[in-house]
């Protein structure tokens, strides 16, 4: 396994990392452990999760898995989405950052959190005190790093250009969805992180399972998979237009001697600003598959041909 420094942190991660959304969904605490301790084995020292995953369940499996593990681990949650009804359950705001941090510390079984994520934007709460009370957790000891996940170029700069100003600890990284399929954080937010030496941590990088070939041209959505119960998302990437450019990508990678899952993941370790790419997993083999994808690094040539057919060339 490679590892790179997470943005300007001196934080070393695994360039592939384990996402956790499926935990308390799609598999339970069995396999959520087995998925865990794969990703371990693979050498993958960093796992994402959110509060928001099963309302906590994702945190609770976690903080069972790495018992007695807990050094070898770096661990990225996040806050922001509802962990109730009531009208501060949510958000960036002071009292929202500060009751969840506790809430995610006591489900993780830890005593701090490696990297602590805005999960969301939130317009209704000024950025001066979202960025305070992240500082103030970093100072007391229970966040050693901040990040942020769907905030646009504008939304990190700003964050960026607060901390600056007020001296206060500033984002290490992003966590925008991107992939072969979703590329329009190519326009601004990548150029800005390479700039100001934010890591860049991509979810979604198979395209909800596209990349994987899971899909065809013409079969029914297959049960269980995420597009399965996704009509919107089903009739916007199951395009004629795409499945053209996924036949043409498995066959490349066919020839290059490797899995379409493995193209999918190295295409974006290409990119210097990438840290880690977030890849999630329901089974063992699939944590082995994204884990193999570390050991490809694409030569300029590849790179250029991936261009081309990206670009319907």
């Amino acid at each position: 396994m490679e590892y790179r420094k997470l943005g300007s942190s001196g934080l070393q991660v695994s360039v592939v990392g384990l996402g956790t959304n499926n935990f308390g969904g799609r598999i339970d605490e069995a396999q959520s452990v087995a998925v865990v301790r794969q990703a371990l084995d693979e050498g993958i020292n960093f796992i994402d999760t959110a509060n928001i995953y099963g309302r906590g369940v994702s945190e609770e499996r976690i903080g069972v898995a790495l018992k007695g593990l807990r050094e070898d681990v770096l661990i990225a949650t996040k806050v922001s989405g509802a962990m109730g009804d009531g009208p501060n359950s949510k958000g960036n705001s002071r009292h929202h950052i500060m009751e969840q941090v506790d809430a995610s510390l006591s489900r993780l079984q830890t005593d701090y959190i490696d990297l602590y994520q805005m999960h969301f934007p939130d317009s209704s709460t000024p950025i001066e005190e979202t960025l305070r009370a992240l500082d103030d957790l970093v100072h007391q000891g229970k966040v050693r790093y901040i990040g942020c996940s769907n905030f646009s170029a504008w939304q990190t700069c700003e964050a960026i250009w607060t901390s600056r100003s007020l001296n206060m600890i500033p984002f290490v990284s992003v966590q925008p969805e991107y992939s072969m399929l979703s590329r329009g954080v190519e326009k601004e937010l990548i150029p800005f992180c390479k700039e100001y030496n934010l890591g860049v941590l991509p979810y979604f990088p198979l395209a909800s399972g596209f990349l994987t070939g899971k899909y065809r041209r013409g079969e029914p959505v297959p049960d269980g998979t995420r597009l399965a119960s996704n009509a919107r998302a089903q009739e916007r990437t199951l395009t004629d237009a795409n499945f053209a450019m996924l036949e043409r990508l498995e066959n490349f990678a066919e020839e290059q001697g490797h899995p379409m899952v493995e193209l999918a993941i190295a295409w974006l370790l290409s990119n210097s600003s990438v840290s880690s790419v977030i890849a999630g997993a329901t089974k063992t083999d699939q944590v082995i598959a994204n884990a193999k994808a570390a050991g490809w690094q694409l030569t300029e040539s590849d790179m250029e041909e991936v261009a081309n057919i990206l670009k319907g060339n």
